[in-house]
C-alpha cells in the first residue's frame, strides 16, 4: 500500500513540473511576441513622419512593442540629433496604442505635452521628439 502511494505522488509531482515547465514557456513566448494572435497583427497601427529634416514621409507599422530612437538597434530608427538612442517604446495590444518616454534627455510629446507616464494614443494624435514629428494613423 505505501509503495501505491509514493508512486501515485510521484506522478503528480511530474504533472506539476510538466505544468510549470509549459507555463514558464508559454510566458516567454508571450513576451517575445510569439502568443499573438494573427488578427491583431493584421491590424497594426501605422506611425508617419510627417515633419524631419529627412526622413518626412516615412511610415511604420507597430505590431506589439516598437522601439523607436536614433540607435541602430532600436527598432525604428529615427535621425534626429535630440532624440535619445532609444527614445521611447510604442507598444500595440488588443488593438490600442500605448507610448512611453523610456528616460529620453529631451522628452516625449503628444500632441506638444511632454508625457511622463505611458499614454494612449489615437488616430490623429502628433508625437514628437526633437523636430521630428510623427502621426498616428
Amino acid at each position: 500500500m505505501p509503495e501505491l502511494i509514493l508512486t501515485i505522488l510521484r506522478l503528480i509531482f511530474l504533472a506539476l513540473i510538466y505544468l510549470f515547465i509549459w507555463q514558464v514557456a508559454r510566458a516567454i513566448s508571450r513576451h517575445l511576441g510569439f502568443g499573438q494572435n494573427r488578427g491583431s497583427r493584421k491590424t497594426g497601427k501605422q506611425i508617419a513622419v510627417v515633419r524631419s529634416d529627412s526622413q518626412a514621409g516615412m511610415t511604420f507599422a507597430v505590431n506589439g512593442a516598437t522601439v523607436v530612437g536614433r540607435s541602430d538597434q532600436s527598432d525604428v530608427q529615427i535621425d534626429d540629433p535630440y532624440a535619445s538612442e532609444f527614445h521611447f517604446r510604442l507598444v500595440n495590444q488588443d488593438g490600442s496604442l500605448t507610448v512611453s518616454d523610456l528616460g529620453s534627455t529631451n522628452g516625449t510629446y503628444v500632441n506638444g505635452r511632454r508625457i511622463t507616464t505611458p499614454t494612449n494614443l489615437r488616430r490623429g494624435d502628433a508625437l514628437q521628439v526633437g523636430k521630428t514629428v510623427m502621426e498616428v494613423r
